[in-house]
């Protein structure tokens, strides 16, 4: 059982302020929870109903592990229908970004990418191509949000995610930048070569005219019928798509 104390914190955690404070944050769901398991993520404690017990006992034995009732589970989860496990994960102090790492490989840059189902997704898309950074204006949702962290669906434990003011970080990364635009140059006749950056602006309204002027590149998805515009998420994906086709020619 949970004391009272300790459904505050936890429920406390669905706030920025409060990860930020204590320096944690919550992954929901047994796959997900496990994704994090032996990686460069410190698992502190695992909340999981009885049921589902037997299926914890092949994890590290440093992870503290707390049975808890349905009820107790219900008050801790930011979903409506709350899956058997909660892990409380430590927020790690990331280095400061290796430019050099970023050679020879492509990484994302998001500009004010505000919607967490779009950020989540953008990070498990990352992930499946291949793509090991993120690198994100400081208005773009926490990667630690709860709804976030559920749409990564344990990607997050795969992707460095880097926050920071993208003018002063971009000038420093002596590598082709790529702008996700509508009058572009259509993605499908775009050599992308083996290495940059993709930059992908806010819902609404698009890449900055500060980071627009910092473009090499501008790229577009023709568009073939009649759609206004793409969510970002997805055409994340259809150009990561594109960039690592060109990688295989």
């Amino acid at each position: 059982m949970l004391s009272k104390s300790q459904i505050s914190l936890l429920k406390s955690l669905q706030q920025k302020k409060f990860r930020k404070e204590h320096g944690l944050f919550l992954v929901e769901g047994h796959k997900s929870v496990i994704e994090f398991v032996n990686t460069a993520y410190q698992v502190d404690t695992i909340y999981h109903t009885a049921e589902i017990a037997p299926k914890m006992m092949n994890l590290s034995r440093k992870i503290n592990f707390q049975e808890i009732s349905s009820s107790d589970l219900e008050k801790i989860s930011s979903l409506k229908t709350p899956q058997e496990v909660i892990g409380l994960v430590k927020i790690p102090k990331w280095p400061i970004l290796n430019y050099n790492s970023l050679k020879n490989k492509f990484s994302l840059v998001l500009d004010g990418v505000q919607d967490p189902g779009n950020m989540g997704t953008i990070i498990r898309t990352a992930d499946w191509f291949g793509i090991t950074d993120i690198i994100c204006s400081d208005d773009t949702v926490d990667v630690y949000n709860p709804k976030v962290v559920q749409a990564t669906m344990g990607s997050l434990a795969r992707v460095n995610v880097h926050y920071g003011e993208l003018t002063a970080i971009l000038p420093q990364i002596k590598l082709p930048l790529f702008g996700a635009m509508l009058d572009g140059e259509n993605i499908y006749s775009t050599n992308f070569q083996n290495e940059g950056l993709l930059a992908m602006g806010n819902e609404g309204n698009g890449l900055r005219p500060e980071i627009q002027a910092l473009i090499n590149k501008k790229v577009t998805i023709p568009r073939i019928g009649h759609a206004e515009s793409l969510n970002v998420a997805i055409a994340t994906a259809i150009l990561c798509s594109e960039i690592k086709r060109n990688s295989f020619k």
